[in-house]
């Protein structure tokens, strides 16, 4: 299948004059339910940042939408809703390919045959 350029993430305009709220990495992995409020570790924070920064032309996968603010990735209530489409779609992909894969052939040698049982008579 041949790599196609994602799609351009739609993006909140303030039409209505409100402020757009905005969530640091940290927030958007508590956010999408990557982690707990109370965890301190970074867990989501570097697959946020990985989906952020794939290539352009689609070939690891769509892009993640988001933006840099003062040197800070921040993304919107819409961007994480984009985000988590493209998570369902790649992990649905991801188990239609196992399903659809075929078996794995076994190349190496074939199994010694026991002359005896392992167990016979005790």
């Amino acid at each position: 299948m041949a790599a196609t350029k994602a799609p351009d993430a739609p993006t909140q305009t303030p039409d209505d004059g409100y402020v757009v709220q905005f969530y640091d990495l940290s927030q958007a992995a508590v956010k999408l339910g990557l982690r707990e409020p109370d965890d301190t570790s970074a867990r989501g924070e570097k697959w946020l940042r990985d989906g952020y920064n794939r290539p352009a032309d689609g070939s690891k996968g769509r892009q993640f939408p988001g933006r840099y603010m003062a040197g800070r990735l921040k993304f919107t209530e819409a961007d994480l809703a984009v985000i988590a489409e493209i998570a369902l779609e790649e992990s649905d992909a991801k188990r239609q390919a196992r399903a659809n894969a075929k078996p794995k052939v076994s190349t190496g040698r074939p199994r010694r045959l026991r002359k005896t049982p392992a167990l016979a008579g005790t």
